[in-house]
């Protein structure tokens, strides 16, 4: 017997082997009578959804203390972690300067005054000419262009006097302002709190401006606490203002804290625009309703915020649920006559369980409703104790189709 010989022998039943192998280990993936899959019983139970985002822990109430003058600090009457009442002195600017403008002020506006008092003498010496000189004229012991002269002269002093209280009135101004200005060198905390941040040292300038705040320090009430997360956008119309929470700390892993939503902003912002990890987001305010002390400001926090619950309903595992085409199904057409086991939405698709009839699968149409991290709710289509399938994945995705035999037990490692 030639080497060729030997092989061919040798070889067809080793291939006749692996053929047997395959059929029985492709038998099993699907059950020997048919898809094998997991049951469970339709139930009624409680349904929470909620929605969830990260962000920082800061305080309800902080106010960034600056400056509205340019000066040195010439005293700083705090330290960072202080605790100050509200009208504490807290700093003091360099005052010279605008004590200078005080002065100055107050001697134009004195000026201004006796400018006034002699343009007032002036302007009654000038009615009292024009006066007499308006008799002897009628008595024709004067000229017209005489009298006209007068009565111009008259007009031009009492002119001269309204502009001179229009001067008083400018100096008067200035010197308020100046007045304001020496009045903010000293600042007082406008609330009782906690000194959090402080950014200057006495002997350092402050800046006044109006534009843009040069923050000295930063007070606020510890005592009350948020989380300021955000939110997609594909959640936030969930939220409601007044949505209960649970707030997470990176900082303390063990601490769950009880929040609820106080704030909800109107315009989103967007993070990484223009690129593939674009996302809009909107930001929540969540309340520490049970704040503990060891809470900081800028502390990471997550919260997850209970946006509706469904106490007693129908519900099934969020797996049992899933989304096929009519050809994906295998469902037969309706007769005619008949009205259609389903109606797929605008794209084609229908949402489906399976359940388990007779060792048969059926694919019931389902109307959704809410969902916890592990089940949905099922508004219309499912009762009570009948039998969904749970697994596998594969099989709940693909392998079942309307009518399909099916073996319950384990639905295997597939999927």
């Amino acid at each position: 017997m030639t080497k060729m010989k030997k092989a061919l022998i040798i070889g067809v039943p080793v291939l006749a082997v692996a053929v047997v192998a395959g059929v029985t280990m492709a038998s099993r993936s699907r059950g020997v009578d048919g898809v094998a899959v997991e049951l469970e019983p339709v139930a009624s139970r409680q349904v929470v959804q909620t929605v969830t985002g990260t962000g920082k822990i800061q305080p309800m109430v902080q106010v960034k203390i600056s400056a509205d003058v340019s000066a040195k600090i010439t005293r700083l009457e705090v330290k960072e972690g202080e605790w100050v009442e509200q009208g504490t002195l807290l700093v003091e600017l360099d005052r010279e300067a605008y004590l200078a403008a005080v002065e100055s002020s107050e001697a134009n506006l004195s000026a201004a005054q006796a400018g006034t008092n002699l343009a007032r003498e002036n302007m009654i010496k000038a009615e009292k000419d024009y006066a007499r000189t308006k008799e002897l004229f009628e008595r024709s012991l004067e000229s017209q262009s005489v009298l006209d002269s007068m009565y111009a002269a008259a007009e031009v002093e009492k002119a001269r006097y309204q502009s001179t209280l229009d001067q008083v009135e400018q100096a008067r101004a200035a010197l308020r302002q100046a007045r304001d200005a020496l009045a903010k060198t000293t600042i007082y905390a406008p609330m009782s709190g906690t000194v959090s941040k402080l950014n200057k040292e006495k002997g350092e300038m402050a800046l006044g401006s109006q534009f843009q705040a040069d923050v000295i320090l930063e007070i606020s009430n510890l005592e009350g606490m948020e989380a300021l997360v955000d939110i997609d956008e594909n959640d936030i119309v969930a939220v409601s203002i007044g949505d209960e929470a649970t707030i997470e700390l990176d900082a303390l892993p063990d601490l769950k804290l009880k929040g609820r939503v106080t704030e909800i902003a109107n315009s989103a912002k967007s993070a990484g625009s223009g690129t593939t990890e674009e996302r809009t987001e909107f930001e929540v305010k969540v309340a520490v309703t049970d704040p503990v002390p060891e809470l900081r400001p800028g502390m990471t926090a997550s919260a997850e915020i209970v946006t509706e619950v469904c106490e007693d309903c129908v519900s099934v595992p969020i797996q049992s649920v899933a989304v096929r085409t009519l050809d994906q199904l295998g469902a037969a057409a309706a007769g005619e006559g008949e009205e259609p086991r389903f109606t797929p939405d605008r794209e084609g698709f229908v949402e489906v369980v399976w359940v388990v009839a007779d060792g048969k699968a059926q694919a019931r149409q389902v109307t959704t409703g809410i969902q916890s991290e592990t089940h949905i709710e099922i508004v219309t289509g499912l009762a009570v104790d009948e039998q969904v399938v749970t697994g596998s994945y594969r099989a709940i995705s693909r392998d079942l189709k309307d009518g399909s035999l099916v073996t319950v037990g384990a639905a295997g490692s597939e999927g």
